[in-house]
């Protein structure tokens, strides 16, 4: 199959048929990471903060895995798009050879320095053991992640959704399937707790790579990787990372936001940390779909302002704002009359309860002005233009939200927290789709 249908296929059904999959990808990983709390939860309210508390430095990996391939498959869909097929395979290859080596680097230190991190959130050793088992264990698998992950962009990038759907589902319909088994233990397995969850979640990763492999071994694909592409090219690595960098701290600022976030809630009760930690949870069921369509929309607007078809990205650009933005208003309709039962899923503390109708009826205000932030990052990242992406993401992850969460507080309370989050989308907005349109200006 050759990669010019990027091009060539209207619009409408180009998007659709590239972010469905997508979005049925994320919509599974979304099933998962509430599956996995839910198991978590039923181990104690305390395995759950455990888990808020190890959120930013295991989100902060998968950053760096996520946003390093951003980086991958914009250049191979730039290249390609202007038909230098030996520079898109040298894109490639060097991609997945410094994506091994992150891997390598981030088992080491996320290792090394969970203890001191989990020590700054609380005293309570059974907290910090808990932390410190199931960190190691996730991280430990952080190399088998990075290059699915890297594969997973590869296959993107060259319009093969399809088999990151599959590779994605298998990964975590195994990880689903073993989380009762290795957490409360079952026949011969003996209950592993928390450290059983972090297991099933390494073996899923292991499993979604091994599809990967598989698939790549049997089938052409536009891009293979090669030996003969790994000689020097500091020119092309410094536009790895001069996208992937801006992409990595895109997804990273949100560990540094919790963290931030987290310090002040901790000073009300612990159960509003507890709160947070779910509503991130609870976010990816509705940011993850949005980000398949963003997902999808990625490697088109990169192949297609590659082969100079300016039209067709004006297009994809306002078609993914508007079907992102559809979801968001779902997901806004759901957290406001059905805040008490999500909330239930996770935990039964009723002040933990009262606390997350609350949060998730304030923050879902700002759900659907997101989407302006979000489709205009992503396409800027599939444009190859990572700094001004991450000129959008500063403003909402930092420049914004924790200032007005810091003097919220003191007017609000606790509460002031979740209205920072509304009012930091809306400010957001009116931030990116400026700097969007002066970027693609910029031919």
């Amino acid at each position: 199959m050759n990669e010019t249908f990027m091009k060539e296929k209207p619009v409408l059904p180009l998007l659709v048929s590239m972010a469905l999959p997508n979005v049925i990808s994320m919509l599974v990983n979304s099933l998962y990471n509430i599956v996995d709390s839910l198991f978590v939860a039923r181990i104690s309210e305390d395995a759950m903060t455990a888990l808020s508390l190890v959120f930013p430095i295991q989100n902060f990996a998968n950053a760096i895995a996520i946003g390093f391939g951003i980086g991958i498959n914009a250049m191979i869909a730039l290249y390609l798009g202007a038909g230098d097929h030996k520079k898109a395979e040298t894109a490639a290859t060097h991609g997945m050879a410094l994506s091994l080596i992150h891997g390598i680097l981030i088992t080491i230190l996320s290792i090394a320095i969970m203890p001191g991190f989990l020590r700054r959130f609380t005293g309570d050793e059974s907290l910090i053991s808990s932390g410190i088992t199931y960190s190691t264990i996730v991280f430990l698998f952080a190399t088998i992640n990075m290059a699915g992950l890297a594969f997973e962009k590869m296959f993107q990038a060259v319009g093969r959704m399809k088999v990151t759907m599959a590779a994605l589902i298998f990964g975590c319909v195994c990880n689903i399937l073993l989380d009762p088994i290795l957490i409360f233990g079952l026949g011969p397995v003996p209950a592993m707790g928390i450290a059983g969850a972090a297991l099933a979640t390494g073996i899923g990763q292991l499993l979604s790579l091994c599809v990967y492999l598989f698939v790549y071994a049997r089938i052409e694909l536009p891009v293979r990787l090669r030996r003969s592409c790994l000689h020097p090219d500091a020119a092309l690595d410094k536009r790895l990372y001069g996208i992937g960098v801006p992409a990595i701290l895109n997804l990273a600022l949100p560990s540094l936001l919790v963290t931030f976030l987290n310090g002040l809630l901790a000073g009300f009760s612990q159960s509003y940390v507890v709160v947070l930690g779910i509503y991130y949870k609870l976010q990816t069921f509705l940011y993850l779909p949005a980000n398949g369509i963003v997902q999808g929309m990625r490697p088109l607007i990169g192949y297609n302002y590659g082969a100079r078809q300016h039209a067709r990205v004006k297009k994809l650009y306002e078609l993914t704002l508007i079907m992102s933005a559809a979801i968001m208003a779902a997901g806004t309709l759901i957290c406001l009359f059905a805040s008490r039962p999500l909330m239930q899923l996770f935990t039964s503390n009723p002040e933990t309860i009262a606390i997350g109708q609350t949060a998730l009826r304030i923050i879902c205000l700002g759900f659907v002005v997101s989407a302006v932030s979000t489709t205009s990052s992503g396409a800027l990242e599939g444009l190859g233009k990572g700094t001004e992406s991450l000129v959008i993401s500063l403003c909402r992850y930092l420049l914004f939200i924790m200032p007005l969460a810091a003097v919220l507080c003191h007017f609000l309370g606790a509460n002031g927290v979740w209205h920072a989050f509304w009012i930091t989308e809306a400010l957001s907005a009116l931030v990116a789709y400026p700097v969007y349109r002066r970027a693609v200006g910029k031919r």
